[in-house]
């Protein structure tokens, strides 16, 4: 298996664990936060939808210039789900047009003439379009379980949800 056929194949898994992360996501909780430093539980969860497709983006324009990251409000968790599966489309296209030297080859986050991060591309892939992306999923089900929604079993048993026991019937 090749390097960007491993990287498909775990953005499509992890996307579908990510859509059942969302199907928790209350919507009338979607402006709730934790803290008033934080991101609303509605940007939390956009922000989560758009990570895979945004930065397979990022990893095509070298060096790419570092800006503020919007940090937009859905109005619905249907839009939720649609950012998603956008963002994955983009990304399965981009890392599909990939070869595997590109993936060695060097990417740059600058700002203005400061090299903020210099490291291969398929590095860049690996850290923040899927570490990165989990991290915030892992944050969302946080804020599930703050607002009292269910948190589903993501790799391995919730105390929500437990796929290794038995059906009760």
């Amino acid at each position: 298996m090749t390097a960007i056929n491993a990287l498909l194949q775990e953005l499509e898994q992890e996307a579908g664990t990510t859509r059942r992360v969302f199907e928790c996501v209350p919507e009338a909780q979607l402006g709730w936060r934790p803290h008033p430093k934080s991101l609303t539980l509605g940007q939390l969860a956009l922000h989560v939808a758009t990570i895979p497709g945004v930065i397979a983006e990022m990893a095509t324009h070298s060096p790419f210039s570092a800006a503020p990251i919007p940090r937009l409000q859905p109005s619905s968790v249907a839009e939720l789900f649609a950012a998603l599966d956008q963002s994955v489309t983009e990304a399965r296209k981009i890392l599909s047009e990939l070869d595997e030297n590109e993936l060695g080859s060097t990417w740059k986050l600058i700002d203005g003439d400061q090299v903020i991060m210099a490291v291969p591309r398929g590095a860049l892939l690996r850290t923040l379009m899927l570490n990165h992306w989990y991290h915030h999923r892992g944050q969302l089900t946080v804020y599930l379980r703050q607002v009292g929604s269910v948190v589903p079993a993501i790799y391995g048993p919730s105390t929500d949800e437990n796929p290794f026991m038995p059906k009760q019937g």
